[in-house]
């Protein structure tokens, strides 16, 4: 497929990984509209551009998601609430958007009837911690959080109404992804931040948990790949490296890129009462389906990530209350 004069939506497009697509998408020359409620997403990720449409609606709001639907040929739906630690105190909220506002931009797709592939952007936070490695597709789900039994959900009801109405959906699950124009303190921003603010002694979690960090670029190009491949229509495909680190050996890459002496301390509040220690990605389907694999190294990704952090400075939004029913256009 080709994405030159494409009538794409990108649902959450303001996001950390949805702006990056949106770019990727308007560097093919595709005719964009973002549905955003900027809770979190910020508007000034987006750039300005003359095939760019914003628009600014919730996706529980099925006006406004039946607006943007509308003649769309390619849907990318990434819009959710996506900080694993608020799902503890709002579950509901969660369930509301990454269940009910997925579903209903899924249904006013299918009832638009112009979307020749849909991609539904899932979470490996559904796999749970790894029961074996690599993880593949056919690895067990086990949700570890009210954030990720949402996202399930959500993965779910595609499938269905894909067999159901013969609707082309692809679901994506991609591992831990980083990179620039991130908006939540994830791993790798917070780290980050607190060096940037001159903290030499870290306060984070489970510092001995693993993950697989998979550069924003490669993931959203993974997204494009998933879009342009027939085959692909039906099936679940797991994005990521292929690779595991540490945490705490991730602490030590960025410290040596920032050229900062640091140590960890362990702060009981950011533990999860149940957490997900290892997470490694099997990417040989994406591989062999999409022809995708990834081009940028952690180490390269860290170090673009770290200037990148350096001359914007991040401030996250909380508690999540706070911020989520409120516009922002910082």
């Amino acid at each position: 497929m080709k994405f030159n004069d494409r009538r794409v939506l990108v649902t959450g497009g303001a996001g950390f990984i949805g702006s990056e697509l949106v770019r990727q998408l308007l560097d093919q020359d595709s005719k964009v509209t973002v549905l955003d409620n900027f809770a979190s997403g910020k508007k000034h990720y987006l750039p300005a551009h003359k095939k760019l449409t914003v628009i600014t609606g919730d996706v529980m709001d099925e006006k406004i998601v039946r607006k943007a639907v509308k003649d769309q040929e390619t849907i990318f739906n990434l819009a959710a609430l996506p900080f694993i630690p608020d799902s503890y105190h709002y579950p509901v909220d969660f369930f509301k958007t990454n269940t009910i506002g997925n579903l209903n931009v899924l249904w006013e797709a299918i009832r638009a009837k112009s979307a020749e592939a849909f991609i539904q952007i899932s979470t490996s936070e559904v796999y749970g911690s790894a029961q074996f490695t690599p993880m593949d597709e056919n690895h067990p789900t086990a949700p570890y959080s009210t954030y990720a039994v949402s996202k399930l959900a959500a993965d779910r009801a595609a499938f269905t109404l894909h067999k159901e109405n013969g609707f082309p959906v692809v679901v994506i699950r991609p591992f831990n992804t980083f990179g620039p124009r991130y908006t939540q303190p994830y791993i790798i921003p917070e780290i980050m931040n607190q060096m940037l603010n001159g903290t030499t002694e870290l306060s984070l979690g489970n510092v001995n948990a693993t993950r697989d960090f998979t550069f924003v670029t490669d993931t959203a190009n993974a997204l494009l790949r998933a879009a342009s491949e027939k085959k692909a229509i039906g099936e679940i495909i797991n994005v990521g490296s292929g690779t595991e680190i540490r945490i705490q050996d991730l602490v030590h890459k960025i410290a040596k890129i920032s050229g900062m002496k640091v140590k960890i301390k362990t702060d009981e509040s950011r533990l999860r009462p149940y957490d997900v220690n290892r997470l490694i990605c099997n990417n040989t389907k994406a591989q062999k389906l999409l022809k995708w694999t990834p081009k940028i190294s952690l180490d390269t990704g860290l170090k673009i990530t770290f200037e990148w952090a350096k001359k914007n400075k991040v401030t996250f939004n909380a508690p999540f209350k706070r911020w989520y029913y409120k516009n922002t256009d910082d």
